[in-house]
């Protein structure tokens, strides 16, 4: 149970989605064996729908582990996205790029490898959508450099930001997660200024924000 929505609702929801086949699939059953956290896959259906409905031609995505929400989002594109993708774990980066040549996504997918914090602060690009994945404690120092990069109409898409429910409720705090937790707090706290945003946080997964600037 995730804390974040009961655990029948969430069983019930994961029931009603299909199971990926083919990469996906695959993808999936190796970061079961080793241990590497994905999305979670109500949030790797938000994600498919997200990207369907906004049809971004140029994606950030900020934590790549072995490049699934990536190779996700450039699948629900019909790879019609460019996506970049920044992972600072020189591991992940090797196994992303694997996966990525592997299964011919080259001509849309880049993996930067690097501090996100850092690589935000360099980048001149812009991008019409952006996904947080990467350093739950860092959201709100991201913020205003994911800002600066995204269109007037672009979307910001933040994963984990309930943390296991302790964001929402104090009693679940583990001390030695204060820190993230206060953190999130703060990042939530300042995307939900009603002058500048619109946000919704969806209680699916580990709890998903999403954003848009307020025209």
């Amino acid at each position: 149970m995730s804390n974040v929505a009961y655990d029948y609702i969430e069983c019930y929801i994961r029931s009603l989605i299909e199971e990926h086949k083919d990469v996906l699939k695959e993808l999936e059953d190796y970061a079961k064996e080793n241990s590497v956290p994905i999305v979670q896959k109500e949030v790797a259906k938000f994600l498919e729908l997200m990207i369907s409905i906004k049809k971004p031609l140029k994606i950030l995505e900020l934590g790549t582990a072995i490049g699934y929400s990536a190779i996700l989002m450039s699948i629900s594109s019909g790879k019609k996205s460019l996506i970049t993708t920044v992972e600072r774990d020189n591991n992940m980066v090797e196994i992303a790029k694997d996966n990525i040549e592997k299964y011919k996504f080259m001509d849309c997918i880049q993996v930067v490898e690097g501090d996100c914090l850092e690589v935000l602060k360099n980048t001149k690009e812009q991008y019409d959508f952006i996904f947080m994945d990467a350093g739950k404690g860092h959201y709100n120092q991201f913020l205003p450099y994911c800002l600066k990069l995204l269109d007037k109409d672009g979307i910001i898409v933040a994963d984990n930001v309930l943390f296991r429910g302790m964001v929402a409720w104090d009693k679940l705090v583990v001390k030695r997660k204060i820190t993230i937790v206060k953190r999130m707090r703060e990042y939530l706290s300042n995307i939900s200024d009603n002058n500048k945003f619109v946000t919704s946080i969806i209680p699916m997964g580990d709890g998903i924000a999403v954003t848009v600037r307020r025209n």
